[in-house]
């Protein structure tokens, strides 16, 4: 079994390649990337190192996948992960577009061709900002959380509202999991598409928009400046964590069922309300773990932002027998390991 992935050097891409050469005896992987991600670089020899076949370059050429070797399987963990792309002059809107839309359409293209799976690794912001908002919160024990036996204590389902908006990058994402499923329907060939919760673990490119989890930990750890934004500026604002890894074992089910039983196409991903984690909590624990530093308070709004995220796994949980493994305080030891190991990531990341 062959399997292509893109953004093979990124955070999520890179943990995949690893984990499947782990997972599955013989199976060949190779990948696409053109390392545009400050940090990536860093993946490309160790993956290497490991067999993987790696080219470097950019998938919004289409003459790349038209000349790649056909495969079995083609996962796409290529995107511009962030909820403000597209909308200053520093990330313009077609450059979302073209990164995390007009791209999809090789990939297809090649899925189409070699009668290959094809796998969308897609986001929790494809669902409605609106009414996102209008799930009834309170805040216990420093988080905010769904009131009780408000129907959304489970977190939010596939069936929840994707009325705009849902920003121009939730809209890129969700427009390419509507371009997968026809292509599928169309021509043939099986389509799976996870939602992922927040995705966090050693190794990520930490950003705050992109990288939470990572982003804070290891900013606490090198005492730069922290603030909780939005909100009343109380850190109250809360999400799911999940490790790319623990997608490995569903992605193999994926594949390996093809397009014979009868399985739900589209499954939300994420470590549920267990991994529900708020910005004041994720403070607590730094403090334990890596000591005392100060967090300022910001009552300053971005667009975009939500006091509460946390995604409902149960449909990927009864038709895949899917759970997660690692717990959040397993992922955030991870991630401070990393820290300590790596204190110059911060810069390597923003370079």
């Amino acid at each position: 079994m062959h399997v292509l992935l893109t953004g093979i050097c990124g955070f999520a891409g890179s943990t995949l390649a690893r984990t499947l050469l782990e997972s599955r005896p013989g199976l060949q992987v190779s990948g696409i990337d053109n390392l545009s991600r400050p940090g990536s670089e860093t993946n490309l020899a160790p993956l290497r190192a490991l067999g993987c076949q790696i080219t470097v370059a950019d998938l919004r050429d289409p003459a790349v996948l038209e000349n790649h070797p056909p495969a079995d399987w083609l996962i796409d963990a290529a995107a511009n992960p962030s909820v403000l792309a597209g909308i200053s002059h520093a990330s313009p809107a077609t450059e979302l577009l073209q990164n995390n839309l007009f791209s999809t359409v090789p990939m297809l293209e090649f899925c189409r061709r070699h009668g290959a799976v094809f796998t969308l690794l897609s986001t929790s912001r494809v669902y409605s900002i609106a009414a996102l908002k209008a799930v009834p919160l309170v805040v216990e024990a420093h988080a905010f959380t769904p009131l009780k036996n408000c129907e959304f204590s489970r977190g939010v389902p596939e069936t929840f509202s994707q009325s705009t908006p849902v920003s121009l990058y939730g809209a890129s994402k969700l427009c390419a999991e509507t371009l997968a499923l026809e292509y599928g329907a169309a021509f043939d060939f099986p389509v799976w598409i996870n939602r992922c919760g927040v995705l966090a673990g050693a190794g990520q490119f930490g950003k705050a928009d992109q990288g939470i989890f990572s982003y804070w930990i290891h900013r606490w750890n090198a005492r730069q400046p922290l603030r909780y934004l939005g909100f009343g500026g109380h850190g109250h604002q809360t999400r799911d964590c999940l490790h790319p890894a623990d997608l490995t074992p569903l992605l193999l089910q994926q594949f390996d069922a093809g397009s014979g039983p009868d399985k739900p196409k589209l499954v939300n991903v994420s470590g549920g309300p267990k991994s529900a984690t708020s910005l004041l909590q994720l403070s607590r624990w730094c403090e334990d773990r890596l000591g005392k530093h100060a967090v300022d308070n910001d009552t300053a709004e971005r667009p975009f932002d939500l006091p509460w995220v946390v995604l409902d796994s149960t449909l990927a949980s009864s038709a895949w027998a899917w759970q997660p493994v690692r717990s959040t305080q397993s992922i955030l030891e991870e991630i401070a390991r990393h820290a300590a190991a790596n204190p110059q990531w911060l810069a390597l990341c923003s370079a």
